[in-house]
């Protein structure tokens, strides 16, 4: 298996300052819908989660963004988790797309927030009774003896919440990620990618064009 000999061009398009919103967060908006309306991706709201645990040891994952402002960038799990243990410790994470069909990666560093109560009732209650039940029954991230034991407990809750509302563990819920730093990649040919840095400046933005 050659991988060095693996290789290919950049040349779906380029980008330059003059079409950069100012706002980092209305470029992530171009961007995303332009994604989404790209029929490309199966899952354009995937993006990558790093995180630091309190040994200074990094993992990634894949989580979904469920919605975003000025605020923050949103996503939910389980917070006895090994990401929400990590973030538990130290808040500081980083988020990445990887738009490849489009030739595009977005990153995000900032602050993982915890959401309150209201907010995680409400999107909870509004995923599938089958999600809700599956997030009761799995203890994220720790040891079970077999696939067979985590379907016959799901199927046993499925069954006692048949006709009533599924509670809401108090381990679940979500986070918000306050942005501190943006940063827009479209692939270039010669591997001369256009790079653009969003970074705070008080309540303004600075933006600043990176070599690939």
């Amino acid at each position: 298996m050659d991988l060095q000999a693996m290789r290919r061009e950049y040349g779906l398009g380029s980008l330059h300052r003059e079409q950069l919103e100012t706002d980092p967060v209305k470029q992530f908006e171009k961007w995303m819908q332009q994604a989404i309306d790209s029929n490309l991706l199966s899952d354009p709201t995937a993006m990558t989660l790093a995180t630091v645990d309190a040994q200074h040891m990094p993992s990634q994952r894949i989580v979904l963004l469920k919605g975003y402002d000025h605020t923050g960038f949103r996503f939910y799990t389980n917070k006895n988790s090994h990401k929400g243990q990590d973030i538990n410790d130290n808040p500081q994470v980083a988020l990445h797309f990887a738009w490849l069909p489009l030739e595009r990666q977005i990153s995000i560093i900032g602050s993982a927030v915890p959401l309150g109560d209201d907010e995680n009732d409400r999107y909870f209650h509004s995923r599938p009774k089958e999600s809700q039940v599956a997030a009761l029954a799995s203890q994220q991230s720790r040891p079970v003896e077999s696939r067979d034991v985590l379907e016959s407990h799901y199927q046993s809750l499925l069954k006692d919440y048949e006709n009533t509302e599924v509670p809401r563990p108090q381990s679940w819920g979500g986070y918000s990620v306050h942005p501190q730093q943006f940063e827009f990649w479209q692939g270039g040919q010669h591997r001369l990618h256009d790079r653009y840095q969003y970074s705070k400046d008080r309540e303004n933005w600075r933006i600043t064009r990176l070599q690939p």
